[in-house]
């Protein structure tokens, strides 16, 4: 009997951090639930913890990479592994709480829709913060894409996160909602928002059991480094999808918002990039400026705050000069 649920799980130089990992999967065994651990070419150690731990985890696969390519890559390679009814993904260092996937079986298998997003619990050091998803109505079945505006209120699209999603297996068939191997970080923006425009239903359910894992020092959200400068190709990716979309002009405003407040976070923190690196994203961030429509530029900086808006307003003044 194939599994009802995959749970794909990248693992990529986190030693310190992997045996908690697979010590909640075990937690969670279930027959109905398959593990796809994913070994993106470790070089730390993690690939003889795997093994082991692959020996004596239920229901579960080790796949490895013989080269590193990337936590998108990793994902993708899980997603053509897996067997479920649906999929799920987590990162190598973060964790589920006991139970929590047979119950996630259960919810996804009464609310019968797309993907099911789920609350997660945020981890610094010793503190705990709930951190819940965004949407006006718990446990009820709702169009993807009325959860993506209004540009000036926070939705599911500004909730990026892959672990925070369990969707049905078939929803990768056609290749539109694959992770973008292209990009090293800010790949999960780019996967929700073509997720929310790809589908047909969706619905948000308080369970809190995964545990992401903040302030992990060699994470990619605490490097800065050109890397970083991902987030500009991925919200281009973005642009390039509603070009043709029918709801364009509703889905525009949210985009470019967003877009904007990442270029300006970035701005405030472009002096902790190497030179090389700064001048580059400067100059990055005001070609987006000018790729962006200039209706909707212009209406969304009348509207930022004044420290935000002098800054972008800076920025694509300089490109025009």
């Amino acid at each position: 009997m194939s599994p009802k649920l995959s749970v794909v799980v990248p693992f990529y130089n986190v030693r310190p951090y992997a045996a908690d990992t697979l010590r909640s999967l075990a937690a969670n065994a279930d027959p109905s639930i398959e593990f796809l651990l994913v070994d993106d070419c470790s070089t730390d150690g993690t690939s003889d913890v795997l093994e082991r731990a692959q020996r004596e985890l239920p229901n579960s696969r080790l796949l490895r990479h013989t080269s590193n390519q990337g936590i998108s890559q990793a994902r993708n390679t899980g997603i053509d592994a897996a067997e479920g009814a649906h999929v799920t993904f987590l990162d190598g260092d973060d964790w589920y709480a006991r139970d929590y996937l047979p119950e996630l079986v259960r919810v996804v298998e009464r609310l019968r829709c797309d993907f099911v997003r789920v609350d997660h619990v945020q981890v610094n050091g010793v503190e705990r913060t709930v951190r819940r998803a965004p949407v006006p109505l718990r446990d009820t079945v709702l169009r993807p894409r009325d959860l993506i505006a209004p540009a000036h209120l926070s939705t599911l699209v500004d909730y990026p996160n892959a672990w925070s999603v369990v969707c049905r297996r078939e929803l990768f068939d056609d290749g539109r909602t694959r992770f973008d191997t292209a990009l090293r970080t800010c790949e999960d923006r780019t996967w929700t928002w073509l997720l929310h425009l790809a589908t047909e239903s969706c619905a948000a359910v308080g369970l809190t059991g995964v545990f992401y894992r903040r302030g992990v020092t060699d994470s990619l959200t605490q490097i800065r480094s050109e890397r970083q400068l991902d987030f500009l190709p991925a919200h281009d990716r973005v642009l390039t999808a509603l070009q043709d979309d029918p709801e364009r002009d509703r889905f525009l405003p949210k985009l470019v918002r967003t877009y904007c407040a990442m270029i300006a976070y970035h701005m405030q923190t472009v002096r902790e990039y190497s030179p090389a690196d700064g001048k580059r994203l400067r100059r990055m961030c005001a070609s987006a400026l000018h790729r962006m429509p200039r209706d909707v530029l212009d209406q969304t900086l009348d509207t930022m705050d004044d420290e935000r808006s002098r800054t972008l307003r800076r920025l694509r003044a300089r490109k025009a000069a």
